[in-house]
């Protein structure tokens, strides 16, 4: 009755089994890329100098190390070659039986191989790995101790030939760009774990949901398109006769308000209804990403049997392996330590934070020398173009001071003497990313709600060291430096970023070409007539070992974060593409182009670039989807903010409905909107002494004195104190703010109460795999126990 129970949950499962692309795939485990078994000679190649001294204490630790490995059972191989000595690395089949044995009696990982012959690859290769780091000689050095005394040079993981070729023929080649969204994810898992395979499918997932965001967005800037030239605000500023204010201190000139017209024209565009519609779809839609995701995520775990997977416990499982007599590593907190690290990060801001101010300072002086060049297109644009220099300056800031949060941030986690690597790296996440996230976007916060609102009036400007003037905005508003700052910056980072990510590792490839394949006539061909026709089915012979093992070692290095890099910077695009999205409505496109490009480099890279990442089992990105979460939440604030503060949608409601000629409805012929630039403008007359001062030497215009001239602002002419219609509208933004986020968020917790995290499908398969292994432990036991009445 058992076995005829276990039959029909088997059919149940099986035909559960779907053909489906990426996200759409079976809850069954994947079957193999190919039916004839891979002898795997060695898990890990360590690599030495060699050293002739014997007496040397660096060969003495050499020795001790790999005699510590052999005790352990595990069989180490050597080959010479040229000055550095290889050891191959094989743990015997014990250790992978206890291990998966482990995993059966543990309490939250419920994986159990389906191959009763063999282990994966993955899991080897992680087993092998962890006992190397984890083995320690006499004087209680571990491997990280010996390869930083040069004792040992580099550990390393072979690319396995033959899922390699499979992979790049089917996922790592620029052919496959037809295939946008849909990747061999449980090929990848097979491959290179569950960590890149997770990368890899949420990445994937991204780049699909940003196809309706781009579509929206690219609408969005059609329909400000569609009135380029028809707008009665733009051909106001165009015909307008009102001399402006000089936009600088001593060296700038007054100006016409319709010299202007082609940056009104731009505003436009940027600043328009359609925008705040765009920011309230673009809020819900990062929660509706996630909250798909959390689904998307859900069915490969259960498919991949990681769904209940512990980190802690899967630790204590290889520490036992690697030492049964081992002592679990205590959770500790320490407040002090806690206190000094937040304060170091507060500093750290606090820098950051001051380089804002910087650019800020670099970008009034350029202004200024701009407006004394003699060429007239540099003194009629130096704004513009001022602008623009400091938005590259911020790009080249980013680039520099992403290596310094590194820094920063891992000796941060030195000091926290975190538990686990695991920790280590949720921590330094965090910490990374605040930092990345402030020095990617201080500047454009500055932009997008300080720029021209603390910059003072005629009389009573703000300046810097008495000499550089506070910038202003342009009569049609904030909007478009804000665009300006992101489109650089966004456009930069993405193209020039892509290219030396894939190039300079692709550089260093083909400088060690050379020497490598020097090496290789060294070494030999291989006469063994099995090598030469079934290699995959027999044990390799030295010199097939030592070519792959000089083709992977000659391979670019990898390290433990070389997958966070990854991350950071598609989270980074994410922010881009949410908060200020208001600003830069084709935000989302520039990130689907780039993330069609960025999948098959990073899989190149990753595979015919690079040295294989070590395997590592999980069943989420982490903490990477708290971050994600919280960039949603700042998605709506930034947004609320820019809409109501940044953009003219509030003022230009409020003139419409207030002041304007339609204000009554006692105006029908009239555009409603006439008139409204010169209501947000406010007069300056050269009769005031204190304006005299600040307009020294710069009251003529073509030639003729001028006797007032026009600011953005609010103000009475008389004593320059705020009118009534600046605290109404100031009253207005507030009230815009508020519903605007209120609106949101609600349109949020229905989106994620809406849809579930587990599909249900995914609910059904677990609660009838677990009835299956209760069953089965329950037969094992019967069994055992029959058999021992037996024996009595």
């Amino acid at each position: 009755m058992f076995f005829k129970e276990r039959e029909d949950e088997l059919e149940l499962r099986v035909r559960s089994k779907e053909s489906m692309d990426n996200g759409r795939e079976a809850l069954l485990p994947a079957t193999s890329t190919s039916n004839k078994p891979v002898v795997r000679s060695f898990d890990c190649i360590l690599v030495a100098h060699i050293i002739e001294d014997e007496g040397d204490q660096k060969f003495k630790k050499q020795e001790a190390y790999i005699n510590m490995l052999k005790s352990k059972n595990l069989k180490v191989s050597q080959i010479i070659h040229e000055n550095k000595v290889f050891y191959g690395v094989r743990a015997p089949e014990e250790i992978f039986e206890k291990y998966k044995y482990l995993l059966k009696v543990s309490d939250s990982c419920n994986w159990v191989s389906k191959q009763k012959d063999c282990v994966p690859d993955t899991i080897r290769i992680r087993i092998v790995h962890f006992i190397l780091h984890h083995t320690f000689i006499g004087t209680g050095e571990g491997l990280r101790d010996l390869v930083r005394q040069d004792v040992f040079e580099t550990l390393f993981c072979l690319h396995e030939k033959r899922q390699q070729k499979y992979l790049k023929k089917r996922w790592a080649n620029w052919g496959a760009l037809r295939h946008v969204i849909n990747q061999p994810v449980n090929d990848i898992r097979e491959y290179f774990g569950e960590k890149v395979a997770l990368y890899f499918l949420w990445l994937g997932w991204y780049t699909r949901l940003l196809i309706p965001a781009a579509l929206i967005g690219v609408i969005v800037f059609l329909y400000g398109l569609a009135f380029f030239n028809t707008n009665p605000l733009i051909k106001e500023v165009c015909e307008s006769n009102v001399t402006m204010c000089p936009r600088c201190y001593k060296h700038c000139q007054m100006w016409k308000l319709s010299d202007t017209c082609a940056y009104a024209k731009v505003s436009h565009l940027f600043d328009n209804e359609g925008t705040v519609a765009f920011a309230m779809f673009m809020a819900v839609w990062a929660t509706l990403f996630l909250e798909l995701w959390k689904r998307h995520r859900s069915l490969h775990v259960s498919k991949w049997n990681v769904f209940d997977w512990n980190e802690d416990e899967e630790e204590l499982i290889l520490e036992i392996i690697n030492d049964p007599h081992c002592k679990p590593k205590d959770f500790n907190h320490s407040y002090l330590h806690n206190i000094v690290v937040l304060l170091l990060v507060t500093l750290v801001l606090v820098v950051i934070i001051g380089l804002t101010h910087a650019l800020v300072i670099c970008r009034l002086v350029s202004t200024m020398l701009l407006s004394e060049c003699s060429w007239e297109f540099l003194q009629e644009n130096a704004s513009v173009l001022a602008m623009i220099l400091g938005a590259v300056l911020h790009y080249f800031t980013i680039l520099i001071m992403t290596k310094v949060n590194r820094f920063v941030a891992l000796k941060l986690c030195s000091i926290e003497k975190t538990r686990s690597f695991a920790a280590t790296e949720r921590s330094f996440t965090v910490k990374m990313f605040t930092f990345q996230f402030f020095t990617l976007f201080s500047s454009l916060i500055y932009v997008a709600f300080f720029l021209g609102r603390i910059n003072g009036y005629p009389g009573n400007y703000v300046k810097i060291a008495d000499k550089w003037r506070l910038e202003e905005c342009h009569p049609s508003g904030c909007l478009t430096d804000l665009f300006i700052q992101m489109a650089i910056i966004l456009a930069l980072k993405q193209t020039l970023s892509n290219i030396f990510e894939f190039a300079g590792p692709w550089l260093k490839l083909c400088v060690k070409r050379t020497a490598f394949n020097k090496q290789l006539r060294k070494c030999g061909n291989c006469y063994r007539k099995a090598c030469r026709e079934d290699g995959a089915e027999i044990e390799p012979c030295d010199i097939c070992n030592l070519r792959d093992w000089l083709r992977n070692y000659h391979l670019n290095t990898v390290n433990a974060f070389s997958l966070f890099n990854e991350f950071l910077e598609m989270v980074i695009q994410f922010s881009f593409t949410t908060i200020f999205v208001a600003a830069f409505p084709l935000a989302p496109l520039l990130a689907l182009i780039n993330n069609i490009f960025e999948i098959r480099l990073d899989a190149i890279k990753m595979l015919r670039l690079e040295r294989r990442l070590v395997p590592k089992k999980t069943n989420d990105i982490g903490v990477w989807t708290k971050i994600l979460e919280a960039i949603g939440v700042m998605a709506v604030i930034a947004n609320g903010l820019v809409i109501g503060i940044s953009s003219e949608f509030v003022p230009r409601l409020v003139y419409r409905y207030r002041y304007g000629p339609c204000a009554y409805g006692s105006s029908t012929d009239l555009q409603c909107m006439a008139g409204y630039i010169n209501y947000t403008l406010s007069t300056a007359y050269m009769s005031d002494e204190k304006v005299r001062q600040d307009f020294e030497d710069q009251m003529t215009l073509n030639g003729f004195n001028v006797t007032q001239c026009s600011y953005k602002d609010y103000r009475s002419e008389e004593d320059h104190s705020y009118t009534s219609q600046y605290w109404l509208i100031l009253a207005a933004r507030f009230a815009f703010v508020i519903l605007f986020e209120h609106v949101v968020v609600i349109c949020k917790f229905i989106v994620a109460w809406f849809v579930p995290d587990n599909p249900i499908r995914v609910k059904n398969v677990r609660l009838h795999d677990k009835l299956r292994r209760l069953k089965e432990e329950l037969w094992e036991m019967s069994a055992r126990y029959d058999s021992r009445s037996t024996d009595v």
